[in-house]
């Protein structure tokens, strides 16, 4: 079994590449993939995008590290409430401001921090407005 986590986006391509970056992952190439299946008459051009000198999903979207591979859909609709999952990026105490300074680099914000349940954990929203924490 492998375990996969998959998020909602409006744009899927640029959340892939914040999360591979937060995360120290690689956006995964399916430029093999989509050119298949556009040979096979499977998916058409509309269906696709380019993503560099990759060809791409137009709607989808994954990034793989060495922790649970990171799947992005592109959905219609917009994020309207807390997260009832949500990813808890646990670095230690005495990294932990660093990690979020840069989290905040690449385009998370800050929502809160707290201590009421033992360590400093600091909950920040990723550019899509899904919650995760650092700690």
């Amino acid at each position: 079994m492998q375990l996969q986590i998959a998020f909602d986006a409006a744009d899927p391509h640029a959340l892939a590449r914040f999360w591979a970056a937060a995360l120290g992952y690689e956006i995964e190439d399916h430029t093999a993939v989509v050119d298949g299946l556009l040979a096979a008459g499977r998916i058409t051009e509309a269906e696709t995008v380019a993503d560099g000198d990759r060809r791409a999903f137009r709607d989808v979207a994954t990034c793989r590290g060495p922790g649970p591979r990171i799947f992005i859909a592109r959905v219609p609709e917009p994020k309207t409430a807390k997260n009832r999952v949500h990813l808890d990026l646990q670095v230690g105490p005495d990294a932990a401001p660093a990690e979020v300074a840069r989290l905040v680099a690449l385009g998370a914000a800050v929502l809160w921090t707290t201590s009421d349940r033992g360590p400093v954990t600091t909950t920040l929203r990723d550019p899509e407005g899904n919650e995760f924490c650092v700690s």
